[in-house]
């Protein structure tokens, strides 16, 4: 979607623009573009620690790469879960400690391949099991969680402050590009007036620009990344609810049932159709 919102973007702006009979050929000026790309480049690594610019490039294929979570990865996750609560309740919770070793090669893990391919979801996971296997008590448990839950969520905010911020200083360094142009028009101000017009509509290409990626492209991309990453937070918080449960000793149908109602509702699993795939597991 958001390539499609970039292509309504740039159709809906230069469909207006020629039907008010602008010329395509003016828009097109490589040295504006050059100046306000490459000032907020530069911008970037100015102001950007270098892990964080790989965070930032990182982040472009969640923007792009279409949305991780659905129904379909939440039923994974909660039957994932069922069958772990119901190992442990049957045969001891020590039982899991060969599972959360090495879950590529656990019988019960290896069939989610989607839960283990999302790496901070499985590491979160198995690092709780593994110290809940050494014996701690549920509040702590739950510190535990909530502080993982907190790094985690500053952690993905960093990409989406520094392209909020691009998205900010886009505007004035447009004006930046315009003001240069304005310089080029003025040493030329003797000269043919027609000449002058072109050199003055090639300055303001350059606000045009900055504006344009500021709010039509830049500023979007922030806040889709912004949604991806709460979407990755409910995720995390539907693990925490269903091992807080666990940790009580909830049994492991009320336990997913209260996982189960941590999700967005537009994500969420109905109960019928959860409590079927649940009894077929037994």
């Amino acid at each position: 979607m958001a390539l499609v919102g970039i292509i309504v973007v740039i159709a809906a702006v230069l469909g207006g623009y020629v039907m008010h009979h602008g010329v395509i050929s003016v828009l097109i000026q490589p040295s504006e573009f050059l100046i306000i790309l490459g000032a907020s480049a530069g911008s970037v690594l100015i102001s950007t620690p270098m892990n964080v610019i790989k965070q930032v490039m990182a982040s472009f294929a969640k923007i792009f790469g279409g949305a991780k979570s659905s129904k379909e990865t939440y039923f994974e996750l909660l039957t994932m879960m069922y069958e772990i609560f119901r190992l442990a309740r049957k045969d001891g919770l020590l039982f899991l400690e060969q599972h959360v070793a090495d879950p590529e090669k656990s019988a019960i893990f290896s069939k989610y391949p989607g839960f283990l391919n999302n790496h901070h979801a499985r590491e979160f996971l198995m690092d709780t099991l593994k110290v809940m296997l050494v014996g701690i008590n549920p509040s702590e448990v739950e510190a535990l969680l909530d502080a993982e839950i907190e790094s985690h969520h500053d952690e993905s905010q960093r990409p989406v402050t520094i392209i909020n911020k691009v998205g900010d200083a886009l505007p004035g360094l447009g004006i930046v590009a315009a003001v240069l142009g304005i310089v080029i028009t003025m040493q030329a101000i003797d000269g043919p007036a027609g000449e002058i017009g072109k050199k003055v509509a090639a300055a303001l290409v350059g606000t045009f620009l900055g504006v344009l990626c500021a709010y039509g492209f830049v500023s979007p991309m922030a806040t889709n990344l912004e949604m991806s990453n709460l979407n990755e937070a409910n995720y995390l918080h539907c693990i925490k609810a269903a091992l807080m449960a666990f940790a009580k000793d909830t049994p492991p149908m009320v336990a997913v049932e209260l996982a189960r109602r941590t999700i967005y509702s537009d994500m969420r699993p109905g109960y019928e159709e959860m409590n079927k795939v649940l009894r077929s597991k037994k």
